[in-house]
């Protein structure tokens, strides 16, 4: 984790930005719960029982300028919340998810499917392609397990 933390804090240098102790709570949390998609209440409520003198709009402020730093990406499931999700080291793009439309699961797809996509689109529609983002809405295995059990047993 440390030397994740001194990864980001050298790119916010390279931004003319400082790694403050505000922040650092901030990333903290995000390192510690990278699986989680949180939002930034509740990166806020875990930053809270660290550090409780850190306020919501410090981090949201500081949730924003990661984002604007490509340290994270903000995310949306299709629900109204904003989510913020650890960017992956070297990661060229986003990685995708697989949202549960029965238990709100979310699954991570670390490959990047869309490449092939990508060299159409930049070549008949000439648009430089910076990032994308594509999520599947569905039922995950767990849930769909649950179902053949349900049809079974009537």
């Amino acid at each position: 984790m440390e030397s994740r933390i001194e990864r980001i804090k050298k790119q916010l240098h390279s931004a003319s930005y400082k790694l403050t102790p505000q922040r650092e709570a901030t990333v903290r949390v995000l390192l510690e719960h990278e699986e989680d998609h949180l939002s930034a209440e509740d990166v806020y409520l875990l930053v809270k029982e660290k550090s409780p003198e850190i306020g919501l709009a410090t981090v949201y402020r500081t949730l924003e300028l990661l984002t604007e730093l490509k340290v994270v990406d903000k995310i949306n499931f299709g629900d109204g919340v904003s989510r913020f999700d650890l960017r992956k080291e070297g990661a060229a793009h986003f990685h995708h998810h697989l949202i549960c439309i029965e238990c709100g699961a979310v699954e991570e797809i670390q490959d990047d499917l869309l490449e092939d996509v990508e060299k159409i689109v930049e070549r008949d529609w000439r648009f430089k392609i910076k990032d994308h983002r594509l999520i599947f809405h569905g039922i995950c295995w767990k849930c769909q397990e649950k179902t053949d059990i349900n049809k079974k047993t009537d």
